[in-house]
């Protein structure tokens, strides 16, 4: 047996080993431990390196309503939807409430953090161990996840992500520091968080959205209730959505109002009655309502054009347009004044300031919820009589004296040498026959007159003074085109166009709807507010014409235009078969246009209060009631005397006929002097009038303006028939 001692001194040796192998195995894990926390400090510091500084980064385009406004700057038109609805807004505009109600579920501490909640991130840790597939749940803060909505490209959720947004988070926050930072930052969030879809599939982004998608309000106008009902969503914006899942939104909202209520926020008589107030809804057409639809999708075309669709989806542009609200108003008044009678035909009225090429009014009696179709800017109806006076300044500028310049105003039934078939004639509202000057022709709308008139000069060069004005529709060089005679030409506003060059002494000028653009990043852009202005003919020149107009619409069959206050001056035109009606007028610093006629086109013979309607009719009493209202009495004033006075040359037309004198001579208010004037032998084709080219019928058409396309040309109609019976007007 072994001793007492022996025994002893094996037991001391054995608890001896324990103890040093329990030493030793701690300072083991010790070191482990260590050496892991080390690691993961390195880790973590090692992944927060690698995010950028957060003064090299540029926030993300979240994307953004486009708003359009009329010419005042402050009336809304409506808003070109992006792929997303926001609109940002001041942290003024949002109420305290929805403050409180984000900050008490999304991160209680952040008025108290620099950027990272520690007490957050270790709980989320915890969760996040226990989480399957590295799942990342909870634990950023309200700067983390700004960062994220406007920093982060990174979609993909695990703790490399998380660190670096906490770094960015910790120096955001230093470039924004102290309370006035914390509202900063708050205000950017609640400015750029998803708030769930609307019904369409339109994600809401920031409060001002949501509180539309929701409630159709502003964000200023948000109760405690709804406050507490948007704060829950960014959590879960599809499972929360109260579109889809009522009850459970009712859950999350009141989830917000019990957290605000332990922290301080609410009373408990808040909570309370917030409580018992029920989610109540209302869907709203906030983002998709527009005020002056034609003219706003008008406006939406040429942003596309100018910078592409892609760019015009992303949204975040403010447009800034030239139409008066005002004048849309007078305009459609002017329209349902003459042509509200069940059965009336529809119209369709453009007004253009002739000096800038602002489109002033773009109006129509059609509505765009039941017709997407612009009568203004798609219509493109045969012009009528409208068109002579584009033939007329083909006269003008080839030197023609319209007032000594003279044809015989007779029926035409004759085979031209190059357009065969001749046969015009004026209707009931004829014009009287017998020897008439050019004014006299445009006084009386003279059909066979500008016929002749029309051969004498060429159809092609009539086409190329079209051409020059701005027409460009599809043309042929036909004589019917004289009378407007054509298959596919031409929009209210082509004409309204055509006929500011005659008032801006001679200037063709592009329309112009939009004056400047500010873009997403805060830059300006005005070019689309500078129109394309090319001199096509003198002072001299358009002043013959005006002078001729002015008499249209004095004496002639524009009379019902006049304005009494202001000399005005226009052309009416009426088509064959009475399916288009015209009044193209001009005050000295407004040009309108006036369409009337079916959408289906049909002739209009039996209009209710008119019978058969006459360009002298409805668009004459339009243009009237509409430039009584939209003309300004103080600067109205008569068209200045031409700087270059029009000088004559001498014209050999097949068809004219002149005295050595002419007709007498117009006074300044257009009418004529008594003067006589000696007859002289009808068909002579003697002219001493003006012009200086000899009519050529073997002339080619010539190609429109420069970056102004035309429309191809359809089949060639019959080149022998030039009119039939087209009344004049």
């Amino acid at each position: 047996m072994a001793s007492r001692r022996e025994r002893q001194r094996r037991r001391n040796r054995s608890k001896n080993g324990s103890g040093l192998f329990i030493l030793l195995t701690g300072g083991v894990i010790t070191a482990i431990t260590a050496i892991v926390a080390l690691s993961f400090v390195g880790y973590v510091v090692s992944v927060a390196n690698s995010a950028p500084d957060i003064s090299e980064l540029k926030p993300l385009d979240q994307g953004e309503n486009s708003i359009v406004y009329a010419s005042d700057g402050k009336t809304r038109l409506g808003v070109i939807q992006s792929d997303v609805l926001r609109t940002p807004v001041n942290s003024t505009d949002i109420p305290q409430v929805m403050k409180d109600a984000t900050v008490a579920i999304e991160d209680q501490r952040f008025y108290q953090h620099k950027g990272v909640d520690f007490e957050g991130v270790v709980r989320a840790a915890i969760k996040n161990f226990q989480s399957e597939e590295g799942k990342v749940q909870g634990g950023s803060t309200l700067t983390m996840q700004l960062i994220k909505n406007l920093y982060s490209r990174d979609k993909k959720r695990d703790y490399k992500r998380k660190i670096r947004e906490a770094k960015l988070a910790e120096e955001l926050e230093n470039v924004h520091p102290g309370r006035p930072g914390k509202t900063w930052i708050l205000t950017k969030y609640l400015n750029s968080v998803p708030y769930g879809n609307d019904p369409s599939g339109k994600e809401a982004i920031g409060v001002q959205a949501a509180a539309r998608v929701y409630f159709n309000k502003r964000a200023s106008e948000l109760t405690l209730p709804e406050s507490a009902m948007l704060a829950g969503l960014p959590q879960a914006p599809s499972q929360y959505n109260p579109y889809v899942k009522k009850d459970a939104a009712l859950e999350r909202r009141n989830e917000v109002l019990k957290k605000m209520l332990d922290l301080g926020y609410i009373s408990t008589a808040q909570y309370s009655d917030a409580l018992d107030t029920p989610i109540q809804l209302h869907k709203t057409k906030y983002y998709a309502a527009t005020r002056e639809a034609y003219f706003f999708e008008y406006v939406r075309k040429e942003l596309v054009r100018k910078y592409t669709k892609k760019v015009v989806d992303r949204g975040g542009l403010k447009v800034f347009t030239t139409v008066d609200f005002d004048q849309q108003r007078k305009a459609r008044n002017a329209i349902a004044g003459r042509l509200s009678v069940p059965g009336s035909p529809q119209a369709a009225l453009v007004s253009i300031s002739p000096r800038t090429g602002h489109i002033r009014a773009m109006a129509s009696s059609t509505r765009f919820a039941d017709s997407k179709y612009n009568l203004a800017t798609q219509a493109k109806r045969q012009p009528g009589s409208t068109f002579k006076i584009i033939v007329l300044m083909t006269a003008i500028r080839r030197g023609v004296d319209i007032n000594k310049t003279s044809y015989v105003s007779k029926p035409l039934k004759f085979n031209d040498p190059t357009y065969g078939k001749i046969d015009v004639t004026n209707s009931d509202r004829g014009s009287g026959g017998g020897s008439k000057s050019l004014f006299q022709a445009v006084v009386s709308s003279d059909n066979t007159v500008f016929q002749q008139l029309d051969l004498d000069l060429g159809p092609p060069a009539v086409t190329a003074t079209a051409r020059l004005m701005g027409i460009r529709s599809q043309l042929q060089s036909l004589p019917a085109e004289a009378l407007g005679g054509m298959r596919n030409c031409c929009t209210p506003l082509e004409m309204a166009r055509a006929f500011t060059s005659i008032n801006d002494g001679g200037y063709r000028i592009s329309p112009v709807a939009i004056t400047k653009v500010i873009k997403a990043d805060g830059t300006v852009d005005t070019s689309l507010g500078k129109p394309n202005k090319v001199k096509i003919f003198t002072d001299g020149e358009t002043y013959e014409a005006i002078q001729a107009m002015k008499g249209n619409v004095r004496s002639g069959t524009g009379t019902a235009a006049n304005l009494g206050f202001c000399p005005a001056a226009g052309k009416t035109g009426t088509t064959s078969g009475f399916k288009d009606a015209w009044f193209n007028g001009m005050t000295s610093n407004l040009n309108t246009t006036v369409w009337v006629g079916y959408k289906q086109p049909r002739p209009m013979t039996a209009v209710p209060n008119y019978g058969t309607m006459f360009g002298g009719d409805a668009p004459a009493e339009i243009w009237h009631d509409y430039m009584t209202s939209a003309v300004d009495r103080k600067t109205c004033r008569d068209w200045e005397k031409p700087v270059t006075p029009f000088v004559s040359q001498p014209f050999d037309g097949k068809y004219a006929k002149s005295s050595p004198g002419g007709p007498a001579p117009q006074d300044d208010t257009g009418g004529f002097q008594d003067q006589n004037v000696a007859p002289v032998e009808p068909g002579t084709g003697v002219g001493t009038g003006g012009g200086g080219t000899t009519y050529d019928p073997n002339a080619q058409p010539v190609t429109p303006p420069a970056n102004e396309p035309v429309t191809p040309p359809a089949a060639t109609p019959d080149p022998g028939t030039a009119g039939g019976i087209a009344p004049p007007g």
